[in-house]
């Protein structure tokens, strides 16, 4: 999957899957995690948020989406 360099003092890039609604989150720390069922407008939203962090740990990480480590 083709992931997008962020600007963010956590995340390093995101990429999206919209056929199989998965989420791939890199992190600055090297940590790569897949996260299922994740709605387009969740991504979208994600991509314009104004912090990239927050809206992921407050509507990803938090909501409860399964996910799985890749690396």
């Amino acid at each position: 999957m083709n992931r997008t360099p962020v600007s963010s003092s956590n995340l390093c890039a995101i990429g999206y899957s919209p056929e199989t609604k998965t989420l791939e989150i890199e992190f600055l720390n090297g940590g790569l995690y897949s996260y299922s069922g994740v709605p387009a407008s969740v991504h979208a939203a994600l991509m314009s948020a104004s912090s990239h962090g927050s809206y992921f740990d407050t509507h990803i990480k938090k909501a409860g989406y399964p996910y799985k480590k890749l690396h």
